[in-house]
């Protein structure tokens, strides 16, 4: 039995690919399904089977359509109240697939219907967990509903104690979130492979003796997650459809600029720092990189079907087209081009300062407000003396909190902060952008407020 490991590192999330020699089981598979198909044509197996561990909140499932164009058998727990046909499978059932077994094992907490499935060829055993236990931590269990997250949570206590009762100490653990991301709950390790053994050991959820200081521990260090995760699990109830995946014929000058003008969502996704000197007015900047935050943070503080036309090289629109299908944002517009003048030579072009600590220093009048655009909980940890907190994901709503006169705007690397002006300065605000590490502050000598008690 081999394993293979298909990552997306833009999502925090795992894929995986099991396989004899000859047949394949796939497990949550993400919705770009042909890197699924190319893994499994360089193992030189055929997909027989897809499974879903649970109806997933963070992205859109590729499980349907990849069962569906191989004839595959798609199994999803039989609780699940799905619109489309699979096979059905609960908890106790066993399924075989070539040489191996797979067996269900539910495990809610996650969600109320989660299952795990521990694989074994009569020599390896494998757990593949989906948000149950990950490395070090479980999925977060605030997903369902605010009413359920005390149950859930208690059942995420419980299941995991009978997941490491039904498996192997030696079997390796294969989750699908915990990887970055928000998915996943408590101090998570970081690790990149361990074992049911290595978790009894090292996993809060199993070392904590005391169901009730578990929960309250859990919840209490629950962080605010992205808004769009609202619209995945219905959409991978429906049952979602392929992804499209081209690249749209580039817009024509004037039609850009007409959606410049009519305030129409524009993102731009070159370097924070190339975006700052130099810009479409009206532009918003969601560097795209290797692609790490962009996803996730877009997601999070566009608003919701509405359409994005993004500008870019030919290479990151194409990169972003695949990364947002995973979220169910299809079919973005696109301006293939790196220069402002070239794209649309007759928009107005705008652009505002960038700075590090030093600059903040040097540069700050008195009044001046400082803006930290991290998260409430972030800010709480440490902030710097005297800023005003408006998280990047709440900003497009309470822009009319946003203190008047220059703002000195920062987050935890640069990354949201260089978002976060780009929509404040759409909205007409005065704005420096701070890009500098947040940790590397206070050895600049910015004045900080700690409220977090340390070891």
């Amino acid at each position: 039995m081999d394993i293979v490991v298909i990552e997306t590192p833009q999502l925090g999330d795992r894929s995986y690919l099991i396989h004899d020699g000859a047949v394949a089981l796939v497990i949550d598979p993400q919705r770009d399904i042909d890197r699924v198909e190319s893994t499994a044509r360089e193992a030189g197996v055929t997909i027989t089977h897809v499974a879903e561990t649970h109806v997933h909140n963070d992205y859109v499932s590729g499980g349907l359509e990849l069962a569906r164009k191989h004839g595959a058998t798609y199994l999803v727990n039989a609780a699940d109240p799905v619109k489309f046909d699979r096979t059905p499978v609960s908890d106790g059932e066993t399924v075989s697939i070539g040489s191996f077994t797979v067996k269900a094992v539910a495990t809610p907490g996650h969600t109320h219907t989660h299952l795990s499935f521990i694989v074994e060829d009569g020599e390896k055993q494998a757990v593949f967990s989906g948000g149950s236990l990950l490395f070090g931590s479980v999925g977060r269990t605030d997903l369902v509903a605010e009413t359920d997250t005390v149950g859930l949570t208690r059942d995420q206590y419980a299941s995991v104690r009978r997941l490491v009762e039904e498996a192997d100490h030696s079997a390796g653990l294969y989750p699908t979130h915990g990887f970055g991301s928000f998915c996943s709950s408590g101090p998570a390790t970081g690790a990149d492979s361990s074992t049911i053994g290595e978790q009894l050991t090292a996993n809060h959820a199993l070392t904590d003796p005391d169901e009730e200081h578990f929960v309250r521990e859990l919840i209490n260090n629950l962080t605010a997650y992205p808004s769009y995760y609202a619209h995945m699990g219905p959409a991978n109830a429906k049952g979602p459809g392929p992804a499209d995946l081209s690249v749209p014929e580039s817009l024509d000058a004037a039609e850009l600029t007409r959606r410049l003008d009519d305030g129409e969502w524009v993102v731009d996704l070159r370097n924070r720092v190339a975006f700052s000197s130099s810009h479409l007015q009206g532009s918003i900047s969601f560097e795209y990189g290797d692609g790490s935050s962009f996803t996730t943070f877009l997601g999070w503080v566009m608003p919701w079907d509405q359409q994005l036309t993004l500008i870019g090289s030919r290479e990151d629109v194409e990169d972003a087209i695949r990364d947002l299908s995973r979220i169910g944002i299809d079919s973005p517009d696109a301006a293939v081009g790196t220069d402002p003048r070239t794209v649309a030579p007759d928009a107005a072009v705008a652009s505002y300062p960038q700075v590090g600590w030093d600059g903040l220093l040097a540069g700050r009048a008195d009044g001046e407000t400082v803006l930290d655009v991290r998260r409430t909980d972030e800010f709480a940890d440490t902030h710097v003396d005297g800023a005003v907190n408006i998280p990047l994901h709440e900003l497009l709503n309470r822009m009319d909190e946003v203190p008047a006169g220059k703002l000195w705007v920062h987050c935890g690397s640069g990354y949201r902060a260089s978002a976060a002006s780009s929509l404040l300065q759409r909205a007409g605000k005065d704005v420096v952008h701070i890009n500098a590490m947040f940790d590397a502050a206070a050895a600049a000598g910015v004045p900080m407020t700690r409220t977090a008690v340390e070891a």
